[in-house]
């Protein structure tokens, strides 16, 4: 935390010249007396900061000193978006300017810092794609990723799981979730989500793409995980729990079906049950589920899923007599 505090005064004295210690608390939202350590921190580790008091006075870097950071490429800026993501970087073809990028960040730290992010490097990894991912980009990434890059019209056959279509879209964004790759983009002007591993050929267009003035990525992606999620819930049951089970219910479903069924939950009876109403995929994935709550769930209906929980029971009991 503190590294990159010290890095953003660095870099937001080199940006104003001169600013007063409060102007720099301020900005960095923590005390004067937090940013006089910070100082002297810098001056310790070789950064030519100086403090003049008194009127017209303040916190300056010695004329002509600066980072080399201002010199990174607009690519160069990209990859290291993707750093902690190496596979990530590799598969949009970054690799060689994710180097770059970083021998030039590397470079403009005073040696302090310069030894954290030499640490951070051997401690710690961020290991993105699936543990049964075999780890070869889809076909069409390079050519997704340009048109999203270059803000281009986009031109796709699609295998869906019922035929294969011709799609125009307009690239919004590209997501990689658990080494999976998702292209976001519009068709006719409507937000959709599309796994790059089903485009079986692309073409990026010379006409730009048409994007919302308004349009979040990580927004956009969160509420159509959400709605993807709620679309699998398609089995209803009704069940009641015990207190302990009510509170253990995210465990065995899941936080958002557990969410979703507590909303439903009657007043507790006065054994401490409550009746809830729950959506999951199927009545075996809830018998599987269910199962793991043990005394505390009693299905009320349907009488298949109670049946199939009795049966469970019956056996495990028989086995282990």
């Amino acid at each position: 935390m503190r590294a990159s505090r010290l890095m953003a005064m660095m870099l937001l004295l080199q940006q104003r010249r001169s600013m007063t210690a409060a102007d720099v608390a301020r900005e960095l939202e923590v005390s004067v007396r937090t940013v006089y350590r910070d100082i002297a921190a810098l001056q310790a580790s070789g950064v030519p900061l100086w403090t003049e008091s008194g009127p017209g006075g303040g916190v300056r870097l010695i004329e002509g000193w600066r980072t080399t950071l201002d010199g990174l490429t607009g690519d160069e800026a990209a990859a290291l978006f993707f750093g902690g993501v190496p596979s990530a970087v590799a598969d949009l073809g970054l690799g060689t300017v994710l180097v770059a990028a970083q021998t030039k960040v590397i470079a403009m730290l005073p040696p302090e810092l310069r030894g954290r992010a030499a640490r951070l490097r051997e401690r710690f990894h961020v290991d993105a794609p699936g543990w049964f991912d075999d780890g070869t980009p889809p076909e069409a990434l390079a050519t997704v990723s340009d048109a999203v890059w270059s803000g281009r019209r986009l031109e796709v056959t699609y295998r869906r799981s019922d035929a294969t279509v011709s799609r125009l879209l307009d690239p919004l964004g590209l997501v990689l979730k658990a080494g999976v790759w998702y292209l976001v983009a519009a068709h006719r002007q409507q937000v959709r989500t599309y796994k790059v591993s089903r485009i079986a050929a692309a073409e990026v267009l010379p006409e730009p793409s048409w994007r919302p003035d308004d349009f979040d990525l990580a927004a956009s992606w969160a509420a159509s995980s959400a709605e993807f999620d709620r679309s699998l819930l398609r089995y209803r049951c009704r069940l009641r729990l015990s207190a302990g089970a009510l509170r253990r219910l995210h465990l065995a479903v899941g936080p958002l079906i557990a969410s979703l069924a507590r909303e439903t939950a009657s007043a507790p009876d006065e054994d401490g049950w409550s009746e809830v109403e729950l959506w999951t995929e199927s009545e075996g994935v809830a018998a599987h589920q269910l199962f793991s709550l043990m005394n505390g769930v009693e299905v009320l209906e349907p009488a298949s899923l109670r049946a199939a929980l009795r049966s469970v029971a019956l056996e495990l009991a028989a086995r282990n007599a």
